[in-house]
């Protein structure tokens, strides 16, 4: 996880937020490639080649186009509507919509809790 200031693009954050990542990824092939879904917000000259240094398939969204109408697969969410879902249950931590605290620790380790949170919630919904 990255944290910043409101103020800073995601663009700049993304070396940052790969190499944080905990869980140690399998080996990408040409057959199980691994891949990676950003919004507009990342369709950048500098975003791209990092993300293919870091062996990721990018699924970027180009600025100034609508996305095209692709074939819907039965039982799968576009990713867009997964992300959005996912940033709604998050919303409901009031703690991460207005932030008090002034340290870096507790800005870090309270999103951390909400996405446990909301995993542990997911998972009994599953069965």
């Amino acid at each position: 996880m990255a944290v910043s200031g409101a103020d800073t693009h995601d663009k700049r954050l993304v070396e940052q937020t790969l190499q944080s990542i905990p869980v140690k990824r399998p080996k990408p092939t040409r057959r199980n490639q691994q891949n990676l879904c950003a919004d507009k917000g990342y369709d950048y000259p500098d975003v791209r080649p990092l993300l293919r240094d870091w062996a990721y398939t990018a699924h970027i969204h180009s600025r100034g186009k609508k996305p095209s109408e692709g074939k819907q697969l039965p039982g799968y969410s576009a990713w867009g509507s997964v992300l959005e879902r996912t940033d709604c249950w998050l919303n409901r931590f009031r703690r991460l919509l207005i932030r008090w605290e002034k340290k870096m620790d507790p800005q870090v380790a309270f999103p951390q809790f909400a996405g446990t949170w909301v995993t542990f919630r997911a998972a009994g919904n599953l069965g």
